[in-house]
């Protein structure tokens, strides 16, 4: 019969190390708590130094435990002194972000501003904000769409009042946009697809411009949105635009509202968003109920898709002639995180 080990020397190909690991990281052994004074980790404790695989990461997730915990408790700490000091406490430090670390760009704009206000009125798109207007949009796909691409044109055409879908049936949009100036629509909205999937679409204001081209993604049916709220009613929901603070991103923002007619019936309680984050365009379709006096909930009701700006411009579609006001080139202006465009 092999004798075991002496008491008191390591286990042979295991390191003193690592057979107190656990005690002398404050974790338990066998089944021991470990001192509650005594510190979990130590300043230098690195993971890195543990060679077995399954230590090691057990090491790190427990690692990660207690750094959690502290920071926890930091928190309910300064809580605390602040719920001491009452209104003397100082203002909470505002997190750092992407957002508002942003490079600046020279050219933001100011609502008030009269020069801003000044183009508004005498731009394209100051007919439907002046309520002259009414617009009347026509939408269309790519050629032999598939059954998803149909179904977001109708499940969007019910978002947007006074749209009517066509399908392409083989005519070229140098074609299609005469027609559509004569029956007096007011745009024209082109969803594009590939592999079955919208991915793009391409938005013509008629009669003279200008026209957008999207990047489209994450588009998400009203089957496939959970919890989501009965279909659309026929009322004419509000718009809400968020975050086009730059010149580009001003002309877009009202590119998109003037999709809308701008007379919004507030029984419906149903509201088109076009929130901007980091160049990305995020479209949702909400209705809002009132709970009581204080309570608001809303309701997706869908779609909902995410638009990426490729390019503006100048007039009617035109792919050959046409000119551009701003095309997205991606090696000379995605060379920082932090410069964003609209």
């Amino acid at each position: 019969m092999a004798a075991g080990p002496e008491e008191g020397k390591p286990i042979q190909g295991r390191p003193n190390a690592d057979a107190t690991s656990e005690v002398a990281y404050g974790e338990k052994a066998h089944g021991n708590p470990a001192e509650p004074n005594q510190a979990a980790f130590p300043p230098t404790f690195s993971v890195s130094e543990i060679k077995n695989k399954q230590r090691r990461h057990f090491m790190f997730l427990r690692w990660k435990q207690q750094q959690k915990k502290e920071k926890l408790a930091l928190k309910k700490k300064k809580k605390k002194e602040r719920e001491a000091l009452g209104d003397k406490a100082p203002p909470k430090p505002e997190p750092k972000t992407i957002e508002n670390q942003r490079v600046y760009d020279e050219t933001t704009v100011d609502p008030n501003d009269e020069e801003v206000t000044l183009d508004d009125a005498t731009d394209e798109f100051a007919p439907y904000f002046n309520r002259q207007t009414v617009p009347k949009i026509l939408i269309t796909t790519s050629d032999r769409p598939r059954g998803r691409t149909v179904r977001f044109c109708e499940q969007l055409s019910t978002c947007i009042p006074n749209s009517h879908v066509y399908y392409r049936r083989g005519l070229a949009l140098k074609k299609i946009i005469p027609q559509c100036i004569s029956r007096d629509f007011t745009d024209l909205i082109v969803i594009n697809e590939d592999r079955k999937i919208p991915n793009g679409l391409v938005l013509s204001h008629l009669p003279e411009g200008p026209t957008a081209h999207f990047r489209m993604s994450s588009v998400r049916l009203r089957k496939e949105i959970k919890r989501k709220g009965k279909n659309p009613t026929e009322h004419q929901p509000e718009i809400i635009l968020n975050n086009f603070t730059t010149r580009l991103g001003h002309s877009i923002g009202r590119m998109l509202a003037s999709l809308f007619p701008h007379d919004p019936h507030f029984v419906g309680r149903q509201v088109a968003t076009f929130h901007n984050q980091r160049d990305y365009v995020f479209f949702r379709f909400h209705r809002y109920i009132f709970k009581n006096e204080k309570k608001v909930a809303i309701q997706e009701l869908g779609p909902r898709f995410t638009l990426k700006l490729r390019s503006l411009q100048k007039g009617t579609f035109d792919s050959k002639f046409g000119e551009y006001e701003w095309i997205h080139k991606r090696r000379e202006m995605d060379t920082s995180r932090r410069k964003f465009h609209l």
